[in-house]
């Protein structure tokens, strides 16, 4: 794996996330168990990740509720892990598998495990707290997560203030670690063939304006 110390939701973290499948996403090319998807989804998140790539950034969210998440995260989240468990957790921004084709964005590293930390609305917590396991919206991002750093654990923690919290150990599936190895490498290849797609239709690669440069001026980005 490799680390990018960048800041997560900075301009540089989201130009490291433009163009390259991220664990966080992965559910958009496997199903909850772990089969190839076809169908509408798989297209509409290949269609995203060629506009990242052509615009050299990602698309723009407004999403002032996960802002508002990332806030108590940071600020009470990782000190109760740290507290509790007796873990230093080490902040890092973005990670990308050796090759460069795909990454994560953890919310921290322990000594042989990943962390990823979510604080859902109330009424998800609670429903999280009564079912006492790894809940399904994010087994995709933990799995990923795993797939991308090679690590063989991943500690899983839903976090509410003044309510319980729900922490879990999630081992690697090798299931799981196949069918994302697979629909990764299905992934690149309509990537590499849209790319060629649309650059041909455009008559050549994107142009865009260099940022330290004048309007007028501009670069040229050599397809991959």
């Amino acid at each position: 794996m490799i680390i990018h110390n960048v800041q997560q939701q900075s301009v540089e973290w989201g130009q490291l996330r433009a163009g390259i499948a991220t664990a966080s996403e992965f559910d958009a090319l496997v199903t909850p168990d772990f089969k190839i998807r076809t169908g509408e989804m798989p297209k509409t998140y290949l269609a995203k990740k060629l506009a990242e790539k052509w615009q050299g950034a990602p698309l723009v969210s407004n999403n002032t509720f996960d802002m508002d998440i990332g806030t108590i995260l940071e600020g009470e989240a990782i000190p109760w892990f740290e507290l509790e468990t007796g873990f230093a957790v080490k902040r890092v921004g973005f990670i990308t598998t050796d090759d460069g084709l795909a990454g994560c964005s953890p919310d921290g590293l322990l000594d042989a495990h990943g962390l990823e930390i979510k604080c859902p609305r109330i009424e998800t917590h609670m429903k999280y707290l009564l079912a006492g396991t790894m809940p399904k919206d994010y087994v995709h991002q933990v799995q990923g997560s795993m797939f991308v750093t090679g690590l063989d654990r991943w500690c899983f923690l839903s976090y509410r203030r003044h309510l319980p919290a729900l922490l879990l150990t999630v081992e690697r599936d090798v299931k799981a670690q196949e069918a994302l190895k697979l629909a990764l490498e299905l992934f690149r290849e309509d990537f590499e063939a849209g790319w060629k797609v649309i650059c041909e239709r455009n008559g050549g690669p994107p142009k865009r304006y260099a940022v330290s440069q004048p309007p007028k001026q501009f670069v040229s980005e050599t397809p991959s």
